[in-house]
């Protein structure tokens, strides 16, 4: 039996059941109009660019967990100018297409999952910004480091600002967070930030800030922040416990007694360089900590 005559018995039999004959020819102009929709030449999806963004020039402080980062973020949130809220994670803040067809209807507009991925950060950015009433927002989450390149794509005129520490006190601080924590699984979670931070410094200009330095002398290192920022600096930064910072707790920031103090306390001791764990003296070594 030749193909045309297959295909003639294949049509008989479906036309005696009418529902799956209708199903077939449905599924049939579907596959050909994806067809059709895939051999077309993608349309160019839009650049970000500062015009597009509420807030053009957020600042993002890149760092590791257990490297201060909290304290720097109420330290700046005490700023009359600067909006510096609890960890916002935005990169876990995802859109997802639930039909074809609407992927289909944004890209006619320009537009890709990421740049509206982007479009409802910088609103919530915004959103925030505004219920402030300041001018400047800073967003602090570790995690921003695996992400630098995204949230650089975003806002081309992200400023950003790097929070070091000496990687083995990142180690020594996440080893204390938890009483049944080991220590190799612990190197290895700290070697996650460790990279992102690294990289992001080697990739994005901005400023270094060094949390020995902040905890030493406070004013000289607020003061360096501040002329990065473009704005004056302000004596109530070193008292942050006079100002209201949100809750302190787990998942979006520090939460310990040291922070809820309300003061800035001195740092713990740099560690022996003979106990620095071989897997962390690279970052040790190209931060300034190791020679």
């Amino acid at each position: 039996m030749t193909s045309p005559q297959l295909r003639g018995e294949l049509r008989a039999r479906l036309a005696r059941h009418p529902r799956l004959y209708n199903t077939a020819k449905r599924a049939r102009r579907l596959v050909r109009a994806s067809s059709r929709w895939r051999r077309q030449s993608p349309k160019p999806v839009a650049k970000a660019s500062t015009k597009s963004r509420l807030v053009p020039s957020p600042v993002f402080v890149i760092s590791s967990v257990r490297s201060g980062s909290t304290l720097l973020r109420v330290i700046l949130n005490t700023h009359p100018d600067i909006c510096a809220p609890h960890e916002l994670h935005l990169r876990c803040l995802r859109v997802e297409f639930e039909k074809r067809y609407a992927e289909i209807a944004f890209k006619e507009l320009g537009i890709d999952k990421d740049e509206l991925e982007h479009l409802l950060w910088d609103r919530v950015l915004h959103h925030e910004l505004s219920r402030s009433g300041k001018r400047i927002f800073v967003d602090k989450t570790p995690g921003n480091a695996n992400v630098y390149e995204r949230l650089a794509a975003c806002w081309p005129n992200a400023r950003f600002i790097f929070l070091l520490r000496h990687p083995a006190s990142i180690v020594a601080s996440l080893m204390e967070t938890r009483p049944d924590r080991e220590l190799e699984p612990t190197i290895n979670e700290a070697l996650t930030y460790l990279k992102g931070v690294e990289a992001a410094k080697q990739a994005l200009p901005g400023l270094v800030v060094r949390y020995e330095d902040l905890t030493d002398d406070p004013a000289r290192v607020t003061k360096e922040i501040c002329h990065f920022l473009g704005i004056r600096w302000d004596p109530r930064m070193l008292d942050y416990g006079q100002s209201k910072h949100g809750k302190f707790r787990p998942f979006i920031g520090d939460w310990s007694s040291k922070i809820r103090s309300g003061r800035i306390q001195e740092g713990r001791p740099l560690p022996d360089p003979a106990e620095v764990p071989e897997e962390v003296r690279p970052y040790a070594r190209s931060w300034g900590y190791l020679t």
